[in-house]
């Protein structure tokens, strides 16, 4: 086999978040990915005023590493605070 040369670009991916198409690097947190699109999105999360979810609407913790064709929905609540994701229930 060739060695994996090092310095080798990281492949992008398709995402979506809300209306929006964007490209990523494979394994961007959620979190991450949102705040690069959206400076309000980054600061309702940062501020527990917005939570993440999947496409199904399942809560996402924003560490989660995301794969090509994630379908995030980012949910904003004056209710909304920084329980954990329910991902696994």
């Amino acid at each position: 086999r060739a060695p994996i040369p090092v310095g080798r670009p990281m492949t992008r991916i398709p995402i979506y978040v809300n209306d929006r198409a964007a490209e990523v690097a494979s394994g961007t947190p959620a979190g991450e990915a949102v705040a690069g699109l959206d400076d309000g999105w980054a600061e309702a999360l940062s501020a527990g005023k917005a939570y993440l979810t999947d496409g199904r609407g399942i809560r996402l913790d924003s560490a989660t590493p995301l794969s090509a064709g994630a379908i995030l929905r980012v949910v904003i609540s004056s209710r909304a605070s920084r329980e954990s994701s329910d991902a696994d229930a």
